[in-house]
């Protein structure tokens, strides 16, 4: 057996959350079995795995010690960014008692991955952050919509199931407006649509990647040029419909892919300017988000400052008077 003292900054985290990242290499099944079968237990008594931890719990494990450092011992994954709850009202843009807008980061997933990754979800520190005010069982916070992993910007999050109905009806009748801003290769003027249908396929890593296939769904993509200049464009980006990865296929596929995009992107081009610049991303941002409230049924416009990364190369490569709030 193996005790260990809940520190402060992992305090009010899920009991199996908190073990993902104490035990990187056991198996998620595993996680869940452990204290259901009552390896698991926090000063001495038995907790199930919704179970949030408190700073100076004593958590035990009930496993014989060459298993558990053989479980933390860590996995062969991706190196990942470190995330706590301290960060995570950084990225508040709005709050009342139905929403809770977010400026997303780059490199953190919006919900929870499998079990090949023990990163943190957006969603996963949203449910941490509102158990931490109200210290009593709530509904679940859930996503409304969702942005790519490398993707900044708005992202909108229920906090009741009244406020997450209304919004997803919204969502499916198209009255929920999102606006991107997106750095593409070459120089684009002018603006159009693409009218091209998407097909969601998975590769032989089990990745999922998307193609254009005239047979499949329907995704329609506006665009405007704001500026171009050092062969690159920035453009004005908006939605018609939401389907996976569809801006970047789009841009991809009229030959102006977006800057820094790995899957879709020219591996030409992201080699010569990541010479010259740090970001590590397709210079994608959803900086604009139209809906109606739930709940005072009144428009609402949310904003997110377009990120440090972008305004680097949009300094560098696309100097121009532009006003970000009028665009």
């Amino acid at each position: 057996m193996e005790t260990i003292d809940i520190s402060a900054a992992d305090e009010w985290q899920r009991l199996d959350r908190y073990l993902r990242k104490l035990l990187p290499s056991a198996p998620l099944s595993g996680i869940y079995k452990l204290a259901r079968t009552g390896k698991i237990k926090i000063d001495g008594k038995r907790v199930d795995n919704e179970y949030r931890v408190e700073a100076w719990d004593r958590l035990e494990i009930h496993l014989p010690e060459d298993q558990i450092a053989a479980f933390q011992k860590a996995a062969e994954l991706p190196i990942l960014p470190t995330l706590t709850n301290n960060e995570f009202p950084k990225w508040i843009i709005y709050e009342d008692d139905s929403i809770l807008a977010l400026n997303k980061p780059a490199k953190i997933n919006v919900h929870p991955g499998d079990h090949k990754t023990t990163e943190v979800s957006i969603i996963q520190l949203a449910q941490d952050y509102l158990w931490a005010k109200s210290r009593t069982p709530i509904f679940a916070p859930s996503l409304v919509h969702r942005i790519d992993r490398d993707t900044t910007g708005v992202l909108l999050i229920a906090k009741d199931r009244h406020g997450l109905n209304f919004l997803l009806e919204e969502l499916q009748a198209h009255r929920i407006r999102k606006e991107y801003l997106a750095i593409a290769v070459g120089e684009l003027k002018g603006g159009n649509s693409i009218r091209s249908p998407l097909l969601r396929v998975e590769n032989a890593k089990n990745e999922s990647k998307v193609r254009i296939d005239p047979a499949w769904q329907k995704a329609i993509t506006h665009y405007r040029s704001l500026a171009v200049g050092g062969g690159l464009s920035l453009l004005e980006v908006g939605l018609e419909t939401g389907r996976m990865h569809q801006i970047r296929v789009h841009l991809s596929s009229i030959g102006h892919p977006i800057l820094g995009d790995a899957a879709y992107g020219s591996t030409s081009a992201n080699r010569n300017y990541t010479l010259k610049w740090t970001a590590q991303r397709q210079m994608l941002h959803a900086w604009k988000l139209e809906f109606t409230h739930p709940e005072t049924r009144k428009k609402m416009t949310v904003t997110a400052p377009i990120p440090l990364d972008m305004q680097s190369v949009i300094s560098t490569y696309l100097p121009v008077l532009w006003a970000f709030d009028a665009l």
